[in-house]
C-alpha cells in the first residue's frame, strides 16, 4: 500500500545487525568436548612443556606449532613447577609409611599340659507339653535350649 500510511511505518528491526558469534561446545558421542574448547591429556602437556625446554626454543614459537596460545602452555609450565601436572601411570599406586616394632613374645604353653575338663554327662529327663488342638511335644534326655525355642515358635504360629 503507497500513501501516507506507508510513509509512517518503519521497520521495527533495528538498523544494524548483529550476528551471534557465540560458539556452543558440542560432544561427541564418547561425552569428549569438540569445538573451540579443546582438552589435552596430561602427557601431551608434558610433551609439549618438554619441547620448551629445548636449548634454543621459544615458548610462543612451541605453542603455535601446536596451534596453542601462548599464555595456555605458560599455565602448563606453572604448575609443572609447583608439581601440580604430573604423568600418573594407571598401576601406579600411593605408599604410606610403615613403622615396623620388634616383635613381642607371649608365653607359649604346652597343649598336652593343659588340663581335660570332664565331659559333659547328659541328664535323663521327660519334658512334655500339650498344646490346646490336641499338640503334644515330647521330648528326653539333654534339650537344646535353642532348639526347643526354635520348636516352640514354629508350633505357635500353627
Amino acid at each position: 500500500m503507497i500513501g501516507p500510511r506507508a510513509k509512517r511505518t518503519r521497520s521495527r528491526c533495528p538498523r544494524r545487525s548483529y550476528v551471534d558469534t557465540s560458539v556452543v561446545s558440542k560432544t561427541d558421542r564418547l561425552g569428549r568436548r569438540t569445538g573451540p574448547r579443546r582438552k589435552y591429556l596430561v602427557t601431551e602437556k608434558l610433551r609439549i612443556l618438554e619441547e620448551t625446554r629445548r636449548p634454543g626454543a621459544s615458548i610462543a614459537e612451541v605453542a603455535r606449532a601446536h596451534g596453542i596460545n601462548a599464555n595456555i602452555v605458560f599455565g602448563w609450565r606453572r604448575l609443572a613447577q609447583r608439581s601440580l601436572l604430573r604423568a600418573e601411570s594407571a598401576d601406579s599406586t600411593p605408599l604410606l609409611p610403615v613403622k615396623l616394632e620388634s616383635p613381642t613374645l607371649l608365653p607359649t604353653v604346652k597343649v598336652s599340659s593343659v588340663p581335660k575338663a570332664p565331659l559333659a554327662t547328659r541328664e535323663r529327663g521327660v519334658i512334655e507339653i500339650e498344646f490346646a488342638g490336641g499338640i503334644r511335644v515330647r521330648l528326653q534326655g539333654a534339650v537344646d535350649a535353642l532348639l526347643l525355642k526354635r520348636v516352640l515358635k514354629a508350633l505357635r504360629r500353627q
